[in-house]
Parts: C-alpha cells; sequence; structure tokens
C-alpha cells in the first residue's frame, strides 16, 4: 500500500529533517519518495538534498526523475527548477553518462509571463554546459561553441566558464572569437576575458585580454581589468598600471586600483601602498579603498597605516579605519 499522499509543506518539512541528520536507510527513502512529488518544487529540494548529502545511490532515481519532469515540461516543471536542481545533483555525484546533460543543454522551454513568451529553460543549459565541460565529454567544445551563441546571456557566460573548466587549448579560438563580437551583456564578455586567462597566461593572451583596456565601452574595459587582475599574471601589473596612468575617468582609475590589489604580487602591493602615502588624495582614497580587499592582512594594514598617518590627512585616516577595522 502506498504511503499517504502529503501537503507540499509537510514534504518539505521532511526534507528539512532529513539534511538536518546523518544519511541512513530511511533518509534515503524519504528522498526517493519525495523525488516522485507531484511538486515541482518538492522534487527540487529533493535533488538539492540529495546533492548536499551525496546520496550514491540515488543517482538512478534523478535521472528518473528527470526523464518524468521532461514530459509537458511546462506542466511537470514549469519554470525548469526541478530539472535544473537535477542536474546539479548529478553532476555533484559525478554522473558519467552525458545523454541526460545533452538534453538538457539542447533544451528551450518557452514560458508566458505578463503577456510575452520567455525561456525558462536557460539556466538548466548553463548548469549542463559546466557539467558535461567537467565530466571531460569528448565532443564538449561543440556542444559548448554553440552556447556561446545562445540567445540568452546567462547561457553564453556559463559557457564562456565552462570552455575554461574543459581546460583544452583547442577553447581559446572560442572564446577569443566570443569577445570579438559585440555584446550587449558585459557580464558575457567579462567571463570570456577571465575564461581566457584561465587557459593562457602567455603574453599573446594577455595582449589580447589587454586591448580591451581601451575599448569604447566603460565596461568593456572595466571587464578587461578585473579579469587581468584575477589572472594574478606577473605581467599584468605593468599592462595595469599604464592603463591606470593614461585613464582619466575616475571610476575606471579606481576599478585599474582594484584589479592591481587583486593581483596580490608584492610589486602591486608596494605601489598601492606608495599611493597612500605620497599620491594625490584622490588616488589614495582610491588606493585604500582597493586594498581593502585584503583587510585581514594584519603586516599589509599596519603598512597602509603607518603611509596614511605621516600625511596627517583626516580623510585618510578615516578611510583607512573603514577598510582596515583594528579588530583588537
Amino acid at each position: 500500500m502506498p504511503p499517504p499522499r502529503r501537503s507540499t509543506e509537510e514534504a518539505l518539512a521532511a526534507l528539512a529533517e532529513v539534511r538536518g541528520r546523518p544519511v541512513d536507510s530511511s533518509s534515503v527513502e524519504e528522498l526517493r519518495r519525495e523525488l516522485g512529488n507531484r511538486s515541482s518544487h518538492v522534487v527540487a529540494k529533493a535533488a538539492a538534498a540529495i546533492a548536499a548529502l551525496e546520496v550514491e545511490e540515488l543517482k538512478p532515481d534523478l535521472v528518473a526523475a528527470f526523464e518524468r519532469m521532461m514530459h509537458t515540461p511546462e506542466k511537470t516543471d514549469p519554470g525548469c527548477a526541478a530539472k535544473t536542481a537535477i542536474v546539479s545533483a548529478l553532476d555533484r555525484l559525478d554522473h558519467d553518462d552525458p545523454d541526460l546533460f545533452l538534453r538538457g543543454i539542447r533544451h528551450v522551454q518557452m514560458e508566458p509571463v505578463w503577456g510575452r513568451q520567455i525561456d525558462a529553460a536557460a539556466e538548466l543549459r548553463a548548469v549542463c554546459a559546466i557539467a558535461i565541460a567537467r565530466m571531460g565529454y569528448a565532443d564538449a567544445l561543440t556542444e559548448l561553441a554553440d552556447c556561446l551563441a545562445d540567445p540568452e546571456p546567462p547561457v553564453r557566460s556559463a559557457a564562456a566558464r565552462a570552455v575554461a573548466v574543459h581546460g583544452h587549448p583547442h577553447g581559446l579560438p572560442l572564446l577569443r572569437l566570443r569577445a570579438l563580437i559585440p555584446e550587449a551583456d558585459p557580464e558575457v564578455l567579462s567571463d570570456c576575458l577571465t575564461a581566457l586567462l584561465d587557459l593562457d597566461e602567455d603574453e599573446r593572451t594577455l595582449r589580447f585580454v589587454a586591448g580591451f583596456l581601451d575599448a569604447p565601452r566603460p565596461e568593456a574595459q572595466e571587464a578587461a581589468a578585473l579579469a587581468l587582475g584575477e589572472s594574478r599574471a606577473a605581467q599584468a601589473f605593468d599592462l595595469l598600471r599604464s592603463w591606470w596612468e593614461h585613464t582619466t575617468d575616475h571610476q575606471l582609475r579606481g576599478t585599474a586600483l582594484l584589479a592591481i590589489a587583486m593581483l596580490r604580487r608584492e610589486s602591486a602591493l608596494d605601489f598601492l601602498v606608495s599611493l597612500v602615502a605620497e599620491g594625490a588624495l584622490t588616488d589614495a582614497l582610491q588606493a585604500i579603498a582597493a586594498l581593502r580587499i585584503h583587510r585581514v592582512d594584519e603586516t599589509l594594514r599596519q603598512r597602509v597605516v603607518q603611509a596614511a598617518s605621516k600625511r596627517a590627512e583626516p580623510r585618510l585616516d578615516a578611510a583607512v579605519a573603514e577598510a582596515f577595522p583594528d579588530e583588537g
């Protein structure tokens, strides 16, 4: 005899209870039961719990739940939350069959919202892009090339990150091409440039990314600067410093100093501290703001405090106190 049907609230409460205790046979059965729930919201929560608890034995049940959610998906899983959670769980559990991920990466689910149609499956495609890259699927770059041209910006961004996750240098031309195509969403360009430097930090790639520091749009310049900073490449310091020296826009100059701080290199930190000690007041304030990302570094805090104190400038002292609060 099947167990009595629960309300959605009862099912969610049961899942919360399962997540709060060690995995045993009863919790596995509870998770399996809720994967079969009629509510896609409950199914999504069950999948998330399986991922968090890393219940390997439920991978077949996740696959079966995904198949069920693909039948009349607009009705069984409006918004694609369940399918997306299932894919995330299978990725977390190192599911090694690409077929499900390939179905997800190609799935489009148009749904009515406020008198128009939107694609509810963008996040699903994005998660599947990362999954097939992580599993080392042989034809992953072909799939990711399609995703780099996806109509939805989050999918294009995820595809760029996935190319870096895949790790093969054959992905470099795809990222360069995507970066050169005019892009309305600055996050897509940012992810492309960051992925390029994740894959390859040779001088040619660094120069390609640095070329966007002179792009017409400030958003592109910021994307390039932050990608260079995130790379922590030694050669990036000179590129960023040169850009800072020739840039007059106040906000972009602050971004340049933040990117220099992100390099986490001694020469970069020395430069920023020197601005605190000797630079124009505006530059000193922006350098302090950039150095805030290192606020747990006590040695650096002391250097910044000392550099600012020599100038007897209350605005600098206040900025240092805010950026480097004394926890002692």
